[in-house]
């Protein structure tokens, strides 16, 4: 979904954020809309908007499709105000962009080592230091066959990160855990249901490899309870279910005080200003999926993403790009 929120004075703010659900897009669309006009021709601030709007919702639930739909509000609403202030995000914010650490994320699905030594291959050129590799394979034999096979071509000098997606049990987990530990991957990302901190916790105990979760944080306070928990070693919010700019701030905050490194989930260009302004800023996960949309796709040099210098918060769209994708 793209997001436009044009202000009375002339400037637009862009956002962008996957749907996942062709019902989340419409659900987002329409909670969207109603947050708008609720503040229509009024003077806001982005903290402003998010509490007078938290407040509109409260009673279904500031959750899942509100959420991104609030959180999404709030960074278009961020990119208009460094917009009209003529400063990338991350500035405005109190930082400058920066050349960040990223890991390649754009594939290392589920398939056979024979494909996955080639895509692995492929990813290397983009100069990256570190790649996503997913498993959650019917048996810990293959989560390791996968994994050699992506280690024999990234060698030992690319980090690899493993990512579960929830698909295991609690004491399958750590089996697997202990397992991958011996293989030295960078860390073990999300493999149980992310809302069980409980289990989560005791993984974080007992495994050496760090555990990282995030993605699914319904906003700052969901942060703070996995790491009241201790659930995890690393985190790594979405900026469009953390609360946008807003709840991404308030979760560094947190992250800082408790020393938490902090890493990112998609959508990049927005992510890498926040990044940037974040005190335990740890890894970008780098995607390309909008750069058929953007007028200047974020770049990788020297093996680092480099954070957009222009004023907002990096994204500006190729009108001419999305015409053609519209009419596909």
């Amino acid at each position: 979904m793209l997001v436009d929120l044009v202000t009375d004075d002339g400037v637009t703010g862009h956002a962008y954020t996957f749907c996942y659900r062709p019902s989340g897009a419409r659900a987002i669309a329409a909670h969207l809309a109603e947050a708008f006009d609720l503040l229509a021709s009024r003077p806001v601030t982005p903290y402003d908007a998010a509490r007078s709007l938290s407040r509109q919702f409260a009673l279904i639930g500031v959750t899942g499709t509100v959420r991104m739909a609030l959180s999404l509000f709030d960074m278009a609403l961020w990119d208009a105000l460094a917009r009209s202030r003529e400063m990338p995000l991350a500035a405005l914010l109190g930082s400058q962009p920066r050349a960040l650490q990223a890991y390649d994320s754009r594939g290392l699905g589920l398939m056979e080592p024979d494909r996955l030594s080639k895509e692995a291959d492929a990813l290397l050129a983009s100069g990256l230091k570190a790649v996503k590799l997913r498993l959650g394979y019917p048996s810990a034999k293959e989560d390791i066959s996968a994994l050699k096979a992506v280690r024999r071509v990234v060698g030992d000098s690319v980090a690899v990160m493993a990512d579960y997606n929830q698909a295991l049990t609690a004491a399958e987990a750590i089996a697997r855990g202990r397992q991958l530990e011996n293989e030295g991957i960078y860390w073990f990302e999300e493999p149980i249901p992310h809302e069980d901190y409980d289990a989560l916790s005791t993984m974080a105990r007992e495994l050496r490899v760090p555990v990282q979760i995030g993605e699914n944080f319904n906003g700052p306070e969901g942060m703070l309870a996995a790491l009241s928990a201790q659930a995890c070693d690393y985190v790594m919010p979405d900026v469009a279910r953390i609360g946008g700019v807003s709840g991404w701030m308030q979760a560094a905050a947190l992250a800082a005080a408790k020393g938490v490194e902090m890493s990112s989930h998609l959508m990049p260009e927005v992510s890498a200003q926040l990044l940037s302004a974040t005190p335990t800023a740890h890894w970008l996960e780098y995607v390309d999926w909008a750069d058929a949309l953007l007028q200047e796709p974020l770049r990788i040099v020297d093996g680092r993403a480099l954070t957009s210098q222009y004023p907002g918060s990096g994204i500006v769209w190729d009108e001419d790009k999305i015409r053609r994708l519209e009419a596909i």
